[in-house]
């Protein structure tokens, strides 16, 4: 290959191997991830998805790369899968992204998204494919998977697949470790050894570089060490943003944690999630009292159950009530509950669920006599509009009981009045989220 001498590769011969590398996988890469804003060779790395690759100074002060870590990078790029349907969205919100930890990475691919969507012309830019501006993040081609979405025909949204939310997030958390690495490595000078999750790789001068061993390499487990404790306080404590940081997500358990969930009904943090599963775990919200049920609930109440189950009974509120908060219970009396109500068509194939399911409410939980659900379908093919059914909120909790035993019984034995363990004798204020626009209830 041309520029390559002893297993090293200049960075233009880099960002050919990288395209090459990575042609048949599911994810698009971006020709220019050596060359390109943001990457930056002379930082001592690039980011190529969730990998750091280490750059060196070869004889005559050009900078290189090894070729084995170039391809390494794109190994794990490739084996990640992808559904372009699955999206998760990434703008704009109201305020703009907040800092996901104490020291911002240079990375900040939340806030580079955002800026070049604010730019003139720019969603344009983005439908069109244009080359301009950082159009990759971590050698990943973010413009050729942005979808635009229109609501109320006016408000333009825009989403990337939750696997590309996921691999981004991976790539800033190893981009952080990997500063953090460097920070000490300056600070100690007597340090002989590198951390034993940092591999080790020579340049062409004999000198040694460093590079983490992947993006959860130093990532610890959660095991409930914040439970029982107030949102409202435990966020506004010092380092908690670099402590969470340090936790794997307790949902998926894969990827970095980047916020503390918390209950917005009793204000208690459930634990420490990815950016992914926040949002994953989020009703698509249409107004306060008004939820559209999105496919992905099929994840949440059906292939992921239990994860998800005993994500929400991590609150002591709700597990003592043997429930769900309002817009999740509503959701599952829609998706779950009132399954069967659900008319369908005559599709090639079969049948097809009848348009999208909305649930809305008038009152709330903290009155559950006057609390009722209904349960509609919207964007019915035939073009009806029709209300599938009315459930007051203590019959759609018994139901949700009845299910929760039936289907993670490990869950409900550790739910229910008689399991006040943890659970403070007064009980705690609902809190007003105004974090996100229109997510007050989440």
């Amino acid at each position: 290959m041309p520029g390559r001498t002893d297993g090293l590769i200049t960075l233009g011969a880099a960002n050919a191997l990288w395209v090459d590398l990575t042609a048949d996988g599911a994810v698009p890469t971006a020709s220019g991830a050596f060359t390109c804003s943001p990457a930056h060779a002379r930082g001592g790395y690039v980011l190529l998805g969730g990998h750091a690759v280490a750059t060196v100074r070869a004889s005559g002060g050009q900078w290189s790369v090894r070729e084995v870590e170039v391809r390494r990078a794109a190994a794990e790029l490739n084996a990640v899968g992808m559904d372009r349907r699955d999206l998760v969205r990434v703008g704009p919100f109201r305020g703009g992204p907040r800092r996901m930890h104490n020291e911002e990475t240079p990375l900040r691919w939340r806030r580079r998204i955002t800026e070049a969507l604010q730019e003139p012309g720019g969603p344009e830019r983005a439908a069109r494919r244009e080359v301009g501006g950082p159009y990759h993040l971590a050698g990943v081609d973010w413009w050729q998977m942005l979808v635009e979405q229109t609501r109320d025909g006016a408000q333009r949204t825009w989403w990337l697949p939750r696997a590309v939310v996921r691999l981004l997030d991976a790539a800033e958390h190893t981009e952080t470790q990997w500063l953090h690495a460097a920070r000490t490595r300056q600070a100690s000078a007597a340090v002989t050894e590198p951390p034993s999750h940092l591999r080790q790789a020579q340049d062409a001068d004999g000198r040694q570089t460093t590079s983490p061993q992947g993006p959860n390499a130093s990532l610890r487990p959660y095991n409930r060490e914040l439970d029982g404790q107030l949102y409202s306080v435990l966020s506004r404590k010092p380092g908690i943003s670099r402590r969470v940081a340090g936790w794997a997500c307790a949902v998926c358990r894969t990827a970095p944690a980047a916020v503390l969930d918390h209950c917005h009904e009793h204000g208690y943090v459930r634990a420490p999630v990815c950016q992914s599963c926040n949002t994953q775990e989020r009703p698509d919200h249409l107004y306060s009292n008004d939820i559209r049920v999105a496919n992905r609930y099929t994840r949440l109440f059906h292939t992921d159950t239990d994860d998800w189950l005993r994500h929400w009974h991590r609150c002591p509120g709700c597990r003592a009530r043997t429930t769900l908060p309002l817009p999740h219970l509503a959701a599952w009396t829609a998706h779950t509950a009132c399954r069967s109500l659900r008319p369908t068509h005559q599709v090639p194939r079969g049948r097809k669920p009848c348009g999208v399911l909305r649930v809305s409410w008038t009152g709330s939980q903290q009155a559950p006599r006057s609390c009722l659900l209904t349960v509609a379908v919207d964007s019915c093919p035939s073009g009806e509009h029709r209300i599938l059914a009315q459930v007051p909120y203590r019959e759609a909790a018994e139901r949700f009981r009845v299910w929760l035993a039936e289907t993670a019984p490990a869950v409900a034995a550790a739910a229910g009045p008689d399991r006040l363990d943890g659970l403070p004798a007064q009980s705690r204020p609902v809190i007003a989220d105004t974090s996100g626009e229109g997510l007050a209830l989440f």
